[in-house]
């Protein structure tokens, strides 16, 4: 099975599923007219999501009057995430990623991924984790120690310079001065904060010279410069730095003829790193700190768990066994917030889901936060519980938590993502206390490339 298109570019079913077919899939309430559900994907996406699974296992979203499948099933969402070749990466939301990444790790098809696959597992292997958390530990001791006592943070801010250190370090050990890590951290924060925005509107709005799309467009144009003058330099250097660059620019696939991978390829793939690296890890600690701040009693017992593992020294790898209460806390987290929170894939073979027909073209979308939300899936979901990941207690079902997707296409750097999340945590609480200023209220989840939080400013006391 397969699709073909017809002279005016519209796609035409080779196997008697026609487009019109998906009119008996749920369509989703509050649709508006010509906009159909634009408005409350960009007004309330959050709520939105939560409230697709009342319609059925899939839902259909119009944007503008184009047709998009919600996914709102754990056991349907795992199959489409197993089945990359039918359900390939695609869709809005990955347009937009592509827009920067390229073909990258996280965004390239079906028929390139298993060969980019293959060549950077080496830079996540097990046994460069305890480098790379050596790293963690030395930038997360400059950066928190830089803090001063009662003095205000930003906190999204000083988690992105965290993270950005931690993530440019492992990358690219020295190989970046000072001045372009942080042109690099300001670039990924404007891609970052626009990919929600740049995928609501329907071509050719997208491409109109706004100044969020003029922003957007040289922030791209940077980060690719930039990636490529380091390469460059490094494959002319020749030498094992014992970072994430090196092991990339030493790659071979054994079932390629033992070539490696090209620039465009390592230049993909570092700004796949950057991106996730950052961003995404910045959002959650940010959150967790938030969380923490929220529920004292959880946080004394954090407090008592990283006293009584650490002793006063930095966070190792080898401690990260012992912070078992600091990862279900990393976990609840990303439960609550999911930073790959919204994603498209496209359909590329006629095919059934969930007893519907969905033709060759038809983009889906899936949604970490929407399953991680349901009631039925987990006891009072809006609720910080981080226990409730202790592996005494009886678990969430199976496919219900997916904060790194699954499958073939499971996030590469989920362990590394976890190392440095969990570090940086325990680092953080053991040296600091971070409290809300007066006056604070909730906390406002921001959705963009990751759910950030809005307006987070806290006050650290040393402990």
């Amino acid at each position: 099975m397969h699709k073909t298109t017809t002279p005016k570019g519209r796609i035409r079913s080779t196997t008697g599923v026609r487009v019109r077919d998906l009119r008996m899939i749920p369509l989703a309430s509050h649709a508006w007219p010509l906009a159909g559900h634009l408005v409350p994907l960009a007004r309330h996406p959050l709520a939105f999501l939560k409230s697709l699974p009342a319609h059925g296992a899939l839902v259909r979203v119009h944007m503008g009057p184009v047709p998009l499948v919600v996914i709102c099933d754990p056991e349907l969402t795992h199959q489409a995430l197993v089945d990359d070749r039918v359900f390939d990466k695609g869709g809005p939301v990955f347009e937009r990623f592509r827009d920067v990444l390229g073909d990258g790790l996280s965004s390239c098809p079906h028929h390139a991924h298993r060969r980019l696959r293959r060549l950077a597992q080496p830079a996540f292997h097990s046994g460069r984790l305890p480098g790379y958390a050596r790293t963690m530990t030395a930038c997360l001791e400059e950066v928190t120690g830089s803090w001063m006592p009662g003095r205000p943070l930003d906190v999204p801010t000083e988690m992105m310079s965290v993270t950005s250190h931690v993530t440019a370090a492992t990358l690219f050990s020295e190989s970046l001065p000072a001045a372009e890590r942080g042109q690099l951290i300001d670039d990924v924060k404007t891609i970052a904060g626009g990919v929600f925005r740049r995928m609501l509107p329907v071509p050719p709005l997208d491409r109109l010279p706004t100044p969020g799309n003029r922003a957007h467009l040289r922030a791209r144009t940077r980060l690719r410069h930039t990636c490529d003058l380091v390469i460059a330099e490094r494959r002319a250097d020749g030498t094992d730095h014992g970072d994430l660059l090196s092991a990339l620019v030493a790659a071979r696939d054994p079932e390629d003829c033992g070539r490696g991978m090209t620039d465009a390829e390592i230049s993909d793939t570092i700004l796949t790193v950057f991106l996730a690296g950052t961003e995404t890890t910045a959002s959650t600690l940010a959150w967790a700190l938030d969380l923490l701040a929220r529920h004292p009693e959880i946080e004394q017992r954090l407090h008592t768990e990283v006293d009584t593992v650490l002793r006063g020294s930095p966070a190792t790898h080898a401690d990260l066994p012992r912070l078992e209460l600091t990862e279900r806390i990393i976990n609840e987290t990303l439960r609550l917030y999911p930073q790959g929170w919204f994603l498209t894939r496209t359909v590329t073979h006629d095919t059934h889901l969930g007893g519907h027909p969905l033709p060759a073209g038809t983009s889906l979308a899936y949604s970490p936060y929407l399953i991680h939300h349901r009631p039925d899936l987990y006891t009072d979901p809006e609720t910080f519980d981080p226990d409730r990941w202790d592996p005494k207690r009886p678990q969430p079902p199976r496919n219900a938590f997916i904060p790194f997707a699954t499958g073939a296409r499971k996030c590469i750097g989920d362990t590394f993502a976890m190392a440095e999340a969990t570090l940086a945590l325990a680092a953080i609480t053991a040296r600091w206390r971070l409290k809300h200023l007066p006056g604070h209220r909730q906390t406002r989840p921001v959705p963009g490339a990751s759910i950030g939080p809005g307006e987070l400013r806290m006050q650290p006391t040393p402990r």
